[in-house]
C-alpha cells in the first residue's frame, strides 16, 4: 500500500515507519519543511497545518502514479514537552484540531480518496477515572485534554462524510526505552533513583511500542473497524504496581518517592496527568480479533530494554 503519515519522526510514528517500510509498503511523510530525498526510500510531501495548507498533487499520487490507500494521522504539540501555561495549552489544542481537519478535508477532496484514515487520539479523552474501569463506551471528561481529545476526534468529520473509514486510536502511555514519557523513567530507575509518584494508587494505562505499531497497522488493515480504540494493554496497572516493575525488570531498588505537592509545584497543571489516573481497557481491540505481545508492565518494560 501506499501509506501517508503525518508525526513520522515522533516516538510511534518513527517505529510504525519503520515497520511499513520492512514490509515493503510505500510511505509518504507529511513533512512541514522542503521536501527532501531520504535514504529509507521514502518519500516527502509539504503541509503546514497553522495555514492548512497541503500538497494535495503530492499526496494523490506517488512518482510511479500509485494512489493514496491510507493516512496515519500522529502529528501535534507534545503534551508533556513543556509547563502549561495559556500559550502551550491553546498551542496543544490547535496542533491537534487544525492539523487533523487539514488532513480530513485534503483526504476527502482528493479525486481518489484513501480506504481508510486512523487518526491519532489519547485515554486523556476519558478525563481522571480514579479506579473505575472504562472502555471505549465511556462518556468523555470534562478537563482539559479531555475537551481537546474531543474536537481532535470531531476534526476527522470531513473525511468520514466522504465515505473514508475513520478509526481514532487512543493512546495511553507508551513504554519504550527512548522517546515519550516512559523514555524519561528509564535512566532515573536505572540510577536506583525511581519511585512511585504521588501516593502511587492512580492507574497508569499503558502499551508497549511494539504493541502499539501492531495495533495501528490492525486498524489500518481491517476493512471493518471504525471509530474509537483504546490503544492500551489489557492490564492496566498503578503506578507503585509500575515502580515495582521497574524494579524487578532493572534489578534496582525503587525507595524514592516524589510528593503530590512537589510535582504539583514543579509541573503545575500538567501534574494532573502523572498524579491522575486511567484506568483503560481495549475492549474493542480485544472484541475484533487484535492478540498484545506484551499485555503486562513487566512485559512491556523488558521489551523496551
Amino acid at each position: 500500500m501506499r501509506i501517508a503519515v503525518t508525526g513520522s519522526t515522533g516516538l510511534i510514528g518513527s517505529a510504525l515507519v519503520r515497520s511499513l517500510l520492512d514490509d515493503g509498503h510505500q510511505v509518504v511523510r507529511l513533512v512541514r519543511r522542503p521536501p527532501a530525498a531520504r535514504a529509507d526510500g521514502s518519500t516527502e510531501v509539504r503541509w503546514n497545518p497553522r495555514l492548512r495548507e497541503i500538497d494535495r498533487k503530492g499526496l494523490a499520487e506517488g512518482p510511479d502514479g500509485s494512489p493514496l490507500d491510507a493516512v496515519v494521522h500522529l502529528a501535534g504539540a507534545g503534551v508533556a514537552d513543556r509547563r502549561w501555561t495559556t500559550a502551550y495549552k491553546q498551542e496543544i489544542h490547535d496542533s491537534r484540531v487544525l492539523g487533523t481537519s487539514t488532513v480530513a478535508e485534503a483526504v476527502a477532496g482528493l479525486d481518489q480518496p484513501p480506504k481508510v484514515l486512523v487518526s491519532g487520539s489519547a485515554v486523556g479523552i476519558y478525563g481522571q477515572t480514579g479506579d473505575q474501569v472504562v472502555d471505549e463506551t465511556a462518556e468523555p471528561g470534562g478537563d482539559f485534554l479531555a475537551r481537546v481529545c474531543v474536537e481532535w476526534e470531531e476534526s476527522t468529520a470531513a473525511a468520514a462524510e466522504a465515505g473514508i473509514r475513520v478509526a481514532h486510536a487512543r493512546t495511553g502511555l507508551v513504554v519504550a526505552g527512548q522517546g515519550g514519557a516512559w523514555g524519561r523513567l528509564f535512566p532515573l530507575f536505572k540510577l536506583g533513583l525511581g519511585g512511585r509518584l504521588g501516593d502511587g494508587r492512580q492507574y497508569w494505562s499503558f502499551i508497549s511500542l511494539r504493541d502499539e505499531v501492531a495495533a495501528f497497522r490492525y486498524l489500518i488493515d481491517n476493512d471493518s473497524l471504525s471509530g474509537a480504540f483504546n490503544l492500551t494493554a489489557p492490564t492496566p496497572a498503578t503506578n507503585a504496581e509500575v515502580t515495582a516493575a521497574m524494579g524487578r525488570v532493572l534489578r534496582r531498588p525503587t525507595v524514592f518517592a516524589v510528593p503530590e505537592f512537589a510535582l504539583k509545584a514543579a509541573l503545575g497543571e500538567m501534574a494532573v496527568e502523572v498524579i491522575g489516573s486511567h484506568r483503560v481497557l481495549p475492549t474493542r481491540l480485544l472484541e475484533a480479533g487484535f492478540q498484545f505481545t506484551h499485555p503486562t508492565a513487566d512485559q512491556a518494560i523488558e521489551a523496551a530494554l
